[in-house]
């Protein structure tokens, strides 16, 4: 029988969480739905308005006729608590791919942009328990490693946001029985009850799984569990990667030698941190693929994977930037250049920003002499203006120009710590 949490304790866990959080300005993601509804009450009682300033937005899919009204009660809600609050329309979707996956990402996205677009650097989200261990069971489905089944993270940083869910030990129940007592509404999701998604799938499966002891607190330990795992896996790749890797134009040079040495499971994670510190993404390459690359390049074999390209290249192996993923990214000069480079010193008037490309290269008849291989100069960032190339500080030492890597070197073996 789970025992009820009292409001004092349900106040302090959430309090405790989001305490650590930098900054004063904090978002809240509220969909009308039971967890998020019972996020934004807590959080209007945790804090005081001197202390944290906390901003509310709903995400409107439109893809139900009561969407647009559920929203409007979110905002009265708000409204009653003192809270400022944004509808945030989505109205992208063609009709074709998976809704769901597709619904998620634009929700991350139009979150993302009003958080930056408001001076808010982390976004309160409110999965709970229950969310984590349909999370474990459903990768559990999927042949998992230990990153799957370690779950839904506290915090992640999404397109430049932290977003942090501080309600992940604390389940849906718990929740209801507090908006019970405080007499607050919610809205129930008719797609929650949807047995064609996975979700409900894994909900409806935990029902049947509690005789045999597989419940969301079982399956909350195994992702903790993972998760302590996943801390000391990152450390020895980061170990790894102080040893037998280098930074050089914002590219990863493994030492092919101990890179063909190392374990599998540290290979690949180093594979992966390397792939998402230069591509820039927020989600790593898929298992599979990733294990098909850590093949071919252990027998010298180039590949191309999440946006970037890895070949051997002398006795290393270069992971470099993938020309095709940066061929058309173009920006002011007074820009970031693929969220990665800016030009150190004032901007140059009348140029932009864009990679090298093999056109590029060619007026340079001496870049061999940069020891780099032709991939990794070719996506280079390059100065332009219109059809001219002004300077191209990778390819060929530039009086007029150097580019900064942003976060530096450093950034890369302190990202795989921070993933």
């Amino acid at each position: 029988m789970q025992l009820i949490q009292s409001d004092a304790n349900i106040l302090s866990l959430v309090r405790n969480k989001v305490g650590s959080v930098r900054g004063l300005r904090l978002g809240v993601a509220v969909s009308g739905g039971g967890d998020s509804v019972a996020l934004l009450h807590i959080l209007s009682r945790c804090f005081d308005a001197d202390d944290i300033q906390l901003f509310a937005a709903t995400v409107d899919h439109g893809l139900r006729p009561e969407s647009a009204d559920e929203a409007q009660n979110v905002a009265k809600l708000a409204a009653s608590l003192g809270i400022p609050h944004t509808i945030l329309k989505w109205t992208d979707w063609d009709g074709t791919g998976n809704l769901q996956n597709q619904a998620r990402k634009a929700r991350y996205q139009l979150l993302s942009d009003w958080a930056k677009a408001n001076s808010i650097s982390t976004v309160l989200l409110g999965h709970t328990k229950d969310d984590q261990a349909e999370t474990v069971l459903m990768r559990l489905g999927r042949s998992a490693g230990v990153d799957g089944l370690a779950g839904i993270p506290l915090r992640r940083v999404v397109d430049g946001v932290t977003v942090m869910r501080p309600m992940l030990s604390l389940t849906r129940n718990e929740l209801r029985d507090y908006l019970k007592r405080h007499g607050v509404n919610w809205i129930d999701d008719p797609s929650n009850d949807d047995p064609r998604f996975d979700r409900i799938k894994a909900r409806q499966a935990l029902n049947l799984l509690e005789p045999i002891g597989i419940t969301a607190e079982s399956l909350d330990d195994v992702a903790q569990n993972m998760a302590s795992v996943r801390t000391a896996l990152d450390w020895y790749c980061f170990l790894a990667a102080r040893d037998g890797t280098c930074v050089d134009g914002g590219n990863v040079i493994l030492d092919q030698r101990k890179f063909r040495l190392m374990p599998d499971e540290t290979a690949r994670r180093l594979l992966v941190s390397a792939i998402s510190w230069i591509s820039g993404s927020d989600y790593p390459p898929r298992r599979a693929p990733v294990l098909k690359a850590l093949e071919d390049l252990r027998e010298s074999r180039a590949i191309t994977l999440g946006g970037c390209h890895a070949l051997p290249f002398g006795q290393a192996i270069w992971v470099c930037r993938e020309f095709n993923a940066v061929r058309n990214t173009r920006c002011d000069s007074g820009q970031v250049w693929d969220q990665r480079w800016r030009l150190s010193g004032e901007e140059i008037e009348n140029t932009e920003l864009r990679a090298l490309g093999h056109d590029g290269l060619k007026q340079y008849s001496d870049w061999r002499d940069t020891a780099r291989p032709k991939e990794a100069l070719i996506a280079s960032p390059s100065v332009w203006k219109g059809d001219n190339l002004l300077a191209a500080p990778f390819a060929k030492q530039s009086q007029i120009c150097e580019f900064e890597l942003i976060g530096g070197s450093e950034g890369f073996f302190s990202s795989i710590l921070t993933h």
